[in-house]
């Protein structure tokens, strides 16, 4: 009996022992509304993500990344409209890379500054601080829960070297004003795509118009590999850095049957590498920068190719689920959505929920979640009121984005949230709207 067979054979009795031996296959299950929660995103799974993990370890040469994660990145950066990517093992791994990266190819200095919004999630920030960067903060619309990009002009000077997009939910703002912007003042527009793969402006990927992007494939995301990231350029020099800071610093680019050449791709994997030392040096064994291991399993490339597979139709279903969600949370007297721009066209990561007041934020929300529905904030909201960021700058300074804090969440569109959970979803906010009418009643 071939492998093939083999483990197909195996997937299928284990699943006829027990139909919930692979419960993170939502979207394959029937949902009991008496008992099941909608969750706001998972796995959008099936047994061919199974068959190729047990393929990449029964069969495969590599348990670290190889060959399995050479061909994700080459098929990624085709989908993508990327020249080069590198894949590493999540997405805040790929901003720490990119920006160690782009500060060695650009030659940024300590303490020149990088253009964020204060809105979002914590590892946009973080590496700008950990590779000794300077995060400048801009405020946030309201109408769009976009950065303000009037705000962003304002805050570029002397030492603004580029700006850092990483559009919450995946909702694109107006991106040439932003690529005039950058260009007028001769910065750099980089891309954190974590929650916005797929996303477009004018028919062209949001990461069309960065230097470099990242972009993560944690379980939640739009594509999984269980956990990992990717960065991705036009230009081949900043992903090599960046593959040098991923593995350990060295300065050795082989990756799967490359490694096994007598002399590796350079030719000359053993001559007199270091200066000042003149004697023979392995290139593997050549440290350029000062890195870390940051490099996926094998098994995750695997996956990942196999997910790539249902990008489109991944794409499609968020759209078609927050559209729907859309209509049904928009009978909810006060609460408003969020549309997207006439040039975009967003794969969305959730579906935020503006709601008139504290209170209707924190009654809406307890009912969703005493109902099984799975509600998250609008992320970190402001970022500088939580203990870790209350040094860097006055929260006070940014009042759209503590607005965001009272009155903004989201609920998910995953394609692992079915028609029938959408009817649920429904119901749910139907009794919500009773509810609240009764209680208004009442207190007259």
């Amino acid at each position: 009996m071939s492998l093939n067979n083999i483990i197909t054979e195996f997937i299928s009795k284990a699943r006829e022992e027990d139909n919930n031996l692979f419960p993170f296959i939502a979207n394959k299950k029937v949902f009991n509304e008496e008992k099941d929660s909608v969750y706001y995103s998972g796995p959008y799974w099936d047994d061919q993500e199974i068959e190729a993990i047990f393929h990449s370890i029964l069969k495969g040469k590599w348990l670290s990344a190889g060959e399995s994660v050479d061909r994700f990145e080459k098929r990624f950066s085709k989908k993508f409209n990327s020249g080069h990517s590198l894949m590493v093992n999540s997405g805040s791994s790929a901003n720490l890379v990119l920006i160690a990266a782009l500060k060695k190819h650009f030659d940024w200095k300590d303490g020149d500054e990088i253009i964020v919004s204060c809105v979002g999630f914590p590892t946009t920030i973080n590496p700008i601080i950990q590779n000794n960067l300077k995060p400048v903060f801009v405020d946030i619309n309201w109408d769009d829960l976009n950065w303000n990009l009037d705000d962003v002009e304002r805050k570029i000077g002397p030492s603004t070297r580029a700006i850092f997009s990483s559009p919450v939910l995946g909702n694109a703002y107006n991106l040439e004003r932003i690529v005039n912007i950058c260009s007028e003042n001769k910065i750099e527009l980089i891309a954190d795509n974590c929650d916005s793969l797929g996303s477009k402006w004018n028919g062209k990927y949001l990461t069309d118009y960065a230097v470099a992007s990242s972009c993560s494939f944690y379980p939640a995301h739009h594509i999984t590999t269980i956990e990992g990231g990717m960065v991705s350029s036009n230009v081949e020099e900043i992903i090599n850095l960046a593959r040098s800071f991923a593995w350990w610093g060295r300065g050795c680019h082989c990756v799967g049957k490359q490694n096994l050449l007598a002399n590796g791709v350079c030719g000359k994997r053993f001559d007199k590498w270091i200066e000042g030392y003149d004697e023979t040096v392995d290139h593997k064994y050549l440290f350029e920068n000062i890195g870390y291991n940051l490099k996926p399993a094998d098994l995750q490339g695997a996956i990942g190719m196999v997910q790539l597979k249902k990008f489109d139709e991944v794409h499609s279903i968020r759209r078609n689920n927050k559209d729907q969600l859309d209509s049904i949370f928009q009978r909810i007297n006060g609460l408003r959505t969020i549309n997207e721009l006439p040039q975009a066209e967003t794969s969305w990561f959730g579906v935020p929920l503006v709601c008139e007041s504290k209170a209707q934020k924190r009654s809406l929300v307890k009912f969703l979640e005493e109902n099984r529905i799975q509600t998250r904030n609008y992320f970190a909201g402001n970022i500088l009121l939580h203990p870790a960021y209350r040094k860097i700058d006055d929260f006070t300074k940014y009042p759209i984005a503590n607005k965001v804090m009272d009155r903004v969440f989201f609920v998910g569109c995953s394609p692992t949230i079915s028609n029938e959970m959408i009817n649920y979803i429904e119901v749910i906010v139907d009794q919500f709207i009773s509810t609240t009418k009764h209680q208004e009643n009442n207190e007259k």
